[in-house]
């Protein structure tokens, strides 16, 4: 006879919604939880979301869907939303903390992916194998040596020394390259790889030029004509970070004077929301250039390796209310306590909160609490005795200050 396990809330009732074609090791995971899942597989346009997504506990997306302001205002239900893939500015993460959603992503799964193929495309652009494989296609044969080399004793610039900077940083050293990097934040260096003083040095300096930066405000635009026109003639340009960071009418003029030796772009300041056969980009047709559709993380291990990671971080928060790994939420955990139910409570952040919890606090028996903070939000986890629990949760909910609590046994 099987055990039925009393929850707090009935985990049949979970509803996940996983759009743009997230890894089947992310189904597979929730699956074993019993919950309730649906898969779409392109985007939701804003307004889709807002009409998707109310009585939704879970959502997941991967860099097409955007979750803005007026989608979380319609989330009642939203526990966290999680990002399957590294970057998260497709989300609206201030706004997602006010409302006390916090938002994971995978900041490391499908590093190596990334890092191989720019060593690819490092290669290719040396050797100039898009020229070369567009001549083959249009009959041409043209067999020569011309504008080819080996990247062995070539320098490579490294812009956003994280975790694909440095994947990449041991790949190119183990191919005889040179590494030279920059980061905003001090990095230890891997290696051989040397930090560049700043990051006009680095583009003066280096043979290739890979970047590797979030799409934040001090990106955006961070490499224009000015900083193409820094780089050695002859030089290559790899953008697989995000498409807002790169001038891309600069570079297309740069690779069609000759200043630049080619690029290869795989991020686009705008993108299409799914697949499709009319896309245009005034890249098209520039010399030696590799344009791919943001596929750089695109492997079957990479997915498989964000899928299983980012659903166990959803699980862990639904489960047991953990933060750890959130960007932008306090990161916290508290292990179970025997025989006790937990309280979360997700407040402003301003003060005397906490004096108000803890007087509720102070009438029963805790027997283990923690406490982290932002800017906007704190968030409580609070162990308390099992008969008291539901009373506790009212009270504590009650408060003024409080955003969502909810109640977990």
């Amino acid at each position: 006879m099987t055990e039925v396990v009393l929850t707090s809330y009935p985990k049949s009732k979970i509803k996940i919604l996983l759009l743009e074609n997230i890894h089947p090791a992310a189904v597979e995971t929730f699956k074993r939880e019993n919950f309730q899942i649906e898969c779409i597989a392109g985007a939701l346009t804003e307004q889709q979301l807002i009409e998707k997504i109310h009585d939704v506990h879970i959502v997941g997306i991967r860099s097409k869907s955007r979750i803005t302001a007026p989608v979380i205002a319609v989330a009642k239900r939203l526990l966290a939303i999680g990002c399957f893939c590294i970057g998260t500015d497709q989300v609206d993460l201030v706004a997602a903390e006010q409302a006390g959603i916090p938002v994971f992503n995978s900041p490391f799964s499908n590093s190596r992916s990334v890092a191989e193929l720019m060593i690819g495309e490092i290669i290719s652009l040396a050797r100039r194998l898009p020229d070369k494989i567009q001549e083959m296609h249009r009959g041409e044969w043209n067999k020569s040596a011309k504008g080819c080399s080996e990247i062995r004793t070539k320098t490579l610039g490294i812009i956003g020394y994280g975790h694909i900077g440095t994947q990449l940083s041991v790949l190119a050293e183990s191919m005889g390259m040179h590494v030279l990097f920059y980061d905003v934040v001090r990095m230890m260096p891997i290696g051989n790889a040397k930090a560049a003083p700043d990051m006009n040095t680095l583009l003066q300096t280096a043979d290739f030029v890979t970047l590797h930066v979030p799409d934040t405000e001090s990106t955006r635009g961070m490499i224009g004509a000015e900083q193409i026109g820094m780089m050695k003639k002859g030089a290559f340009l790899l953008n697989a970070s995000r498409g807002k960071v790169v001038d891309i009418e600069a570079l297309a003029s740069a690779l069609r004077s000759g200043h630049l030796g080619g690029a290869s772009v795989d991020v686009y300041p705008t993108e299409p929301e799914e697949n499709t056969k009319a896309w245009q980009s005034i890249l098209q047709g520039c010399p030696n250039t590799i344009l791919t559709p943001h596929i750089g993380g695109s492997t079957e291990e990479a997915q498989g390796a964000i899928g299983k990671e980012v659903s166990e971080v959803l699980i862990d928060l639904i489960n047991t209310g953990k933060t750890k790994g959130s960007v932008n939420f306090p990161e916290i955990e508290l292990h179970y306590t025997h025989d006790t139910h937990r309280i979360l409570n997700i407040h402003h952040n301003r003060p005397g909160v906490m004096r108000d919890v803890n007087f509720i606090l102070s009438e029963f028996n805790v027997t283990s609490e923690i406490l982290g903070t932002k800017k906007h939000i704190g968030y409580l986890i609070a162990d308390v005795d099992s008969t008291a629990s539901g009373e506790i949760k009212e009270r504590i909910a009650a408060l003024p200050s409080s955003i969502r609590t909810r109640i977990l046994y």
